[in-house]
């Protein structure tokens, strides 16, 4: 039967192209649209990642109260021998300290005053170990516009925007203007060497990477700092993974009473992650809800005027014998074969854009230019496994929905009424 369905769908077109088009337009926006917002997803979590949460991130439990503020004078003392332990104990994470600071960035003229100055938000990272690690993080080599990457202490890199802003030349010696960890002020002179453009808005206006023990050193924090970070070692990021490493830690090296005793989090409990993710989660559940609404509706009409061309053939099965319960399964078992056909070729197609997308990316950075989300500028689209099935659920499940909705009045009519409409 299933081939003799098969032949039909093929040499009618008239009453197959009309809805298998349908499938395959919205399975094609679906899967694209999924692995548009997946993208988004991952484009954001990797993002924040490296730029501020990490996969866990370690911080004082006063500190992280506060954490949006950057409350230096709150960092964690001891960052060297809690490194050491965490390296022993929590062996599949990198382990790596950083500081966030702001201040004045102020650029002098030849007699030493004030030429030019601006508002920075600078990380201390370690730029110096050997292994160059956090320069595989943030990506620095291929960030650089000019310049080139610290090597030597007091070296430090601005981003280019800024840079362009102040009119600031390589080998310049800039003064940052800040505070202590123990409130008092700290003015240290940097000599740029480099400029930067990570292509994340947030960052690309004003940003500063110094190495950390410049930082420690000008910032009265030695053998501080106000966050250590920890990475999956292939830097995918593994919720559940997380989560039980982070209760490990706490219950381990957390003490309640203890406000400067260490705490740990997971990249999802960290700046409003977890609602974000949930949020896209349920784009994703509803964009495939209204797909399958809105292709069921389109089907059941697509159906409803089929069944109007159909008068004769239904009129003709039914004159030979064949019970309508029989004539109604034999157009859902079509329909399925039409979703089935509908669904791989507009799979095909999603998939084909998405991929290109991936590869290609778009560059939304005219509308971040404001954004105070760490965001990538470029936006990819990303392709999962469950990419290459997502459209197979609104491409059947609609179809079928069409069929069993327009193909119920076939029981509403007489035998006789339909043998009188062919007659006629």
């Amino acid at each position: 039967m299933i081939k003799f369905l098969l032949k039909g769908i093929l040499r009618d077109k008239s009453r197959s192209f009309f809805p298998i088009l349908t499938i395959v337009s919205g399975v094609m926006l679906c899967v694209v649209g999924y692995c548009w917002m997946i993208g988004a997803e991952a484009n954001y979590v990797e993002t924040s990642a490296k730029f501020s949460t990490g996969h866990i991130k370690i911080m004082s439990r006063a500190y992280a109260e506060e954490a949006d503020q950057i409350p230096n004078d709150l960092a964690y003392i001891g960052v060297d021998s809690l490194i050491k332990k965490l390296k022993k104990d929590f062996p599949d994470f990198l382990w790596t300290p950083r500081i966030r600071f702001g201040g004045l960035f102020d650029i002098p003229d030849f007699q030493g005053e004030t030429r030019a100055q601006g508002p920075v938000v600078g990380m201390a990272v370690d730029l110096f170990s050997g292994d160059g690690r956090e320069i595989k993080v943030l990506s620095l080599e291929d960030a650089i516009v000019r310049g080139r990457i610290p090597q030597k202490p007091s070296e430090i890199l601005i981003s280019e925007d800024f840079a362009s802003t102040l009119g600031v030349q390589l080998g310049e010696t800039g003064t940052l203007i800040s505070s202590t960890m123990y409130g008092s002020m700290a003015i240290t002179n940097f000599t740029i060497v480099g400029t930067i453009r990570f292509g994340v808005s947030a960052m690309d206006r004003g940003a500063i990477i110094a190495d950390i023990a410049d930082l420690q050193l000008a910032l009265d924090m030695q053998d501080a700092s106000g966050e250590i970070l920890g990475f999956f070692k292939d830097f995918v990021y593994r919720d559940k993974i997380a989560l039980a490493e982070t209760a490990r830690f706490n219950s381990e090296y957390s003490k309640e009473s203890d406000e400067f005793s260490p705490v740990m989090d997971t990249l999802r409990n960290q700046a409003g992650m977890a609602e974000l993710l949930e949020m896209m989660s349920g784009f994703a559940k509803a964009m495939i809800f209204i797909f399958v609404i809105a292709m069921s509706i389109v089907l059941w009409n697509a159906g409803l005027m089929g069944s109007l061309r159909r008068y004769g053939e239904i009129g003709v099965r039914l004159a030979m014998g064949e019970t309508k319960t029989h004539l109604y399964r034999t157009m859902i078992v079509e329909s399925l074969l039409i979703g089935i056909i509908g669904s791989v070729l507009g799979t095909i197609l999603g998939l084909a854009i998405s991929y290109y997308l991936q590869a290609q990316g778009v560059d939304i950075g005219s509308m971040m230019s404001n954004a105070s989300l760490v965001l990538s500028n470029v936006m990819r689209a990303k392709v999962t496994w469950f990419s290459h099935i997502i459209g197979f659920i609104p491409g059947i499940m609609a179809t079928l929905l069409g069929a069993a909705i327009s193909g119920l009045g076939i029981f509403k009519r007489e035998t006789s009424q339909l043998i009188k409409e062919l007659e006629a």
